[in-house]
Parts: C-alpha cells; structure tokens; sequence
C-alpha cells in the first residue's frame, strides 16, 4: 500500500466516499453556487457555474494520486451531499484537508463522519501521522467537525484567500495526528 495505491470508495456508517464522476456536476454545481457554502472554502469562486464543477472534477481525475485524493460524499437516500479531498505538498510536509456539505445537508454530522473516514483513508493508503486543516475565523461550526474528527488548534492563525470572498480571511489552523 503505497503512494501509488489507486483511489478506491469505501463507506462509513452512513456515506460512501468514492471518487468524483462527471454525472456529479449538476449536483455539485447547484450547492457550490450557493455562496454561503462557497465562501467558507478557499478555492471555490462563486459564483460556481456547471463549467466549474465539470473542470474540477477532471482534473480531480487527471490529478496526481501521490500528491491528491478527492472524493465525493455520496449518501444512500440523498445522492451526493458534499465533498472532501486532501492536497499533499511536495516534501515532508503533512497534507492537508478540506470538504463542503451542501447546505440542506449541513448539521447532520455527515461532515464529520466523512472527514473521519477519509482521514482513515489517508492513514492507510498515504501512511502519514498528521493532516493539517484550517477554517475561516467566521465559521466556527467547521471548527466543531474538525475537532469531532479529532483535530486540535496549533495556536497559528493565518490570512487565507478566499476566491468566493475575492479577499483574505483569517483562518484558525488546525492538526490531526494518528
């Protein structure tokens, strides 16, 4: 099991995370281009239109799956419900993750059960001990799924940009280690 392993689905209590299809577009499309879900992440623009999910999701599958894993959260009754995806910098440094729920999903725990599974994911398939993340400062319901999935403050704050915002926001930083 190593870095080259290809990405496969699994499934946790409730969702199944498996890999983004170009039939998820219109889905992803219509809950990104809310802005309220758009602009709690760093790189989706808003507005997000049906061009963006198609290029997101190819090249989520042209990506390198030494240095990225992306995957839909897909639930048996609702379809897709969000997304969750890890970037791994070049060198030593801990990849870090990042995930949206659309929002008629948002406060049933299904972003914290997604981010648990796919951290275990990461364990096994990537073997690294630690995975950063970070949320904006304005958004302290993403904290609580961090640290429900097990993720702790560094005590570092840093200025991200925020395309749906056009500007930088303060985001609390955050570690999991295994």
């Amino acid at each position: 099991m190593g870095l080259l392993e290809p990405q496969r689905q699994f499934e946790t209590r409730r969702l199944r995370l498996r890999p983004l299809l170009p039939q998820d577009a219109p889905v992803m499309a219509a809950f990104l281009a809310d802005a309220g879900v758009a602009r709690m992440t760093c790189s989706v623009p808003h507005p997000f239109t049906l061009a963006d999910a198609d290029a997101f999701i190819a090249a989520a599958a042209a990506g390198d799956p030494r240095r990225q894993a992306r995957f839909a959260i897909e639930h048996e009754d609702h379809g897709l419900v969000g997304g969750v995806g890890f970037t791994h910098p070049d060198g030593d440094a801990a990849p870090e993750v990042g995930y949206w729920i659309g929002r008629p999903f948002w406060g049933r725990g299904f972003a914290t059960e997604a981010l648990e599974g796919a951290l275990a994911w990461a364990r096994r398939r990537w073997g690294r001990r630690a995975v950063m993340a970070g949320h904006f400062a304005d958004n302290p319901a993403s904290g609580r799924v961090l640290e429900k999935a097990g993720f702790l403050y560094t005590g570092e704050r840093h200025r991200l940009l925020s395309r749906a915002r056009g500007e930088a926001a303060e985001a609390r930083m955050m570690v999991w280690l295994a």
